[in-house]
């Protein structure tokens, strides 16, 4: 690590221990670790993958179709990821995080004060009568799987295009963003709205923001105070 990396560690150390309230952001990059690709970039899903599946309008029209694929990328893959360094240091900070994952890494590492932004991949919810199921107790050899209460199409439990952010979600995001003193902002673009906002709130009520990227952002020119350049399972074990 170069001398330069080196003291800008210290010094979110030292503001980290000061400020009263600590919240940290996470996306997409915090995973990579653990074997879970960006959506974005060269190498993201949407290189790969048409997203239109994940499209509600799609969903609704063509549930088995969609569901191929979801059960495949969400669901068969995610059951073998693990959580990685960066998310074990996040739990052992202790602090409140909000992640626009739906990987459910966050609360096997051990953290408790989770918001799910995008919702998550962990429960299905059925269209019609608005039952929820842990993934665990639904059989997926079946597809579209269905509501075993009412028949209707039983949909993963996070946001699809065109759909709204969970309301409570939203909410609680807002709260924390705005009561924080330091925001430490972990292995996102700062490109999808309305997640996005989430570190320029935490900005204009005065929060230190402390990045952890692998590249520069829309948020490294513009709001963060520190930019610690490298890997979230190599810094963010610093930080602890």
């Amino acid at each position: 690590m170069n001398s330069f990396l080196s003291d800008k560690i210290e010094k979110s150390k030292d503001i980290i221990k000061k400020s009263k309230k600590v919240v940290a952001f996470t996306g997409a990059g915090i995973s990579v670790a653990s074997g879970i690709p960006t959506f974005r970039g060269k190498n993201g899903l949407w290189s790969k993958f048409d997203p239109t599946f994940l499209d509600l309008d799609f969903f609704i029209n063509n549930p088995k179709r969609s569901w191929e694929l979801i059960k495949d990328i969400f669901y068969t893959f995610l059951d073998n990821v693990s959580p990685n360094d960066a998310h074990f240091a996040l739990a052992e900070m202790g602090c409140p995080v909000i992640t626009q994952n739906i990987d459910n890494l966050h609360q096997m590492a051990g953290s408790s004060d989770i918001v799910e932004f995008h919702g998550t991949a962990n429960s299905l919810v059925c269209l019609k009568c608005g039952l929820q199921f842990k993934k665990d107790k639904i059989d997926l050899s079946i597809l579209p799987p269905k509501c075993i209460k009412c028949g209707g199409i039983l949909k993963p439990d996070f946001v699809f295009f065109k759909e709204p952010i969970p309301d409570t979600a939203y909410k609680k995001s807002i709260t924390l963003s705005s009561g924080c003193g330091v925001m430490i902002v972990v292995g996102t673009t700062g490109e999808i709205m309305p997640a996005s906002q989430i570190p320029y709130l935490a900005k204009k009520s005065d929060a230190f923001i402390i990045e952890v990227n692998t590249n520069p952002s829309n948020y490294t020119n513009t709001i963060s105070d520190l930019f610690l350049h490298g890997k979230a399972e190599e810094i963010l074990p610093m930080l602890v």
